[in-house]
């Protein structure tokens, strides 16, 4: 080949590259879609995960939302309040966050406490492990650690416990995108608040011995947590408790008497109410709100904090002289230290009513006199 024709052929495809160029750049201009400039800035605020926390499909969908005014600004988990805040400026609201929820693991089936029906040796996978005979657990509703939910977590914030052999969720990390929640074929993650100090971890609606006997850790349905409940915070659905976390204060009132360990609570974060006896003015407004009996005083008298104590904070928030502070618990709760009741007083019976004077029976009437006797 002649340099000339590769001279030709290279001023050719010169010519097209510049033609084709000028085209774009027409069609460019002639068919543009115009977009929307708020749209622009909040996407650019936007940490591009695109994990679905905010409920949207992806960044782009929640961006569309909140400029459209669908949606608040403070959906978004992975950017937290700084996110919100430049999100909040663009909308010219003000920013704040959702609470934030986070995955939980509502299962307590390991070690002992829950026996394995069978060796399972298939796919390290939870859902094909799940098709052989519902799992290699006696419990049927167990997690089966095998870190299905692991793998799709984006956040690195779910791994399973080598020695448990469950999975164990890091809070800190947890954003909220439920995809844990969604490939885990036991539905033993659920989308908890972040911060309550009380949880129900275990999620099979069998009740009593025979679930007793596949794991010790079981909730067996006996209802205790909801009558020890002086909130309303808790009722009973089918066989397990649900607890109403908009109701709930974290007394841990429930844990305390939960026979199994079902129902769980941070009793490190307990505290216990302190009155200052150079504040307190035996008004008796703490006693009278107390719902546990835990404290004692007579009125006009220092008032004292007795061991029943939960730590709810209720006498605090009721005090008009804020004489009462929480502070860290200096020991265990002792439900049987609260106030002494009287004991009733005994009914006396009713004095029987005297009997109601009766008027005298007169005698029945005699019989018939005698016919008298035939004329002869």
């Amino acid at each position: 080949m002649s340099i000339t024709a590769i001279g030709i052929a290279a001023l050719v495809m010169s010519l097209l590259g510049l033609a084709f160029g000028a085209l774009l750049g027409v069609t460019d201009k002639v068919f543009k879609v115009e977009t929307d400039p708020t749209f622009d800035a909040l996407r650019a605020c936007l940490p591009g995960a695109n994990c679905g926390a905010c409920g949207f499909p992806g960044c782009d969908g929640y961006a569309t939302a909140v400029a459209k005014g669908e949606a608040k600004v403070g959906a978004c988990a992975p950017g937290g309040m700084a996110v919100a805040q430049k999100m909040g400026a663009i909308m010219g609201v003000e920013a704040t966050l959702d609470a934030k929820y986070v995955s939980t693991v509502a299962c307590q089936g390991y070690g002992d406490h829950c026996t394995y029906k069978a060796n399972y040796e298939g796919i390290q996978d939870c859902i094909a492990a799940q098709l052989v005979n519902s799992g290699s657990k006696t419990c049927t509703y167990s997690c089966l650690g095998l870190g299905s939910c692991v793998s799709v977590c984006p956040f690195d914030a779910i791994h399973i416990d080598p020695i448990k052999r469950i999975a164990v969720v890091d809070k800190d990390k947890c954003q909220s995108c439920k995809r844990c929640i969604d490939i885990c074929p036991q539905h033993v993650l659920t989308m908890q608040p972040e911060g309550h100090v009380v949880a129900l971890y275990c999620h099979n609606p069998e009740k009593g011995q025979s679930l007793r006997d596949k794991c010790d850790n079981a909730c067996i349905g006996c209802s205790a947590c909801a009558k020890a409940c002086n909130f309303g915070a808790i009722e009973m659905v089918g066989d397990l408790p649900k607890i109403d976390y908009s109701k709930c204060i974290g007394c841990m009132a429930c844990a305390d008497v939960c026979p199994t360990g079902a129902m769980t609570a941070e009793f490190d974060q307990r505290k216990e109410a302190y009155i200052d006896p150079s504040k307190c003015i035996g008004c008796t407004i703490c006693a009278k709100n107390c719902k546990f009996d835990a404290i004692e005083g007579e009125l006009k008298k220092t008032h004292r904090v007795l061991g029943a104590c939960t730590g709810c904070g209720i006498c605090a928030q009721k005090c008009p002289k804020k004489a009462i502070t929480m502070r860290e618990r200096r020991a265990p709760r002792n439900r049987q230290d609260k106030v002494k009741k009287a004991a009733a007083a005994p009914v006396k019976p009713a004095a029987p009513k005297p009997a109601a004077a009766t008027a005298p029976v007169k005698p029945a009437a005699t019989a018939a006199k005698t016919a008298e006797a035939p004329k002869t």
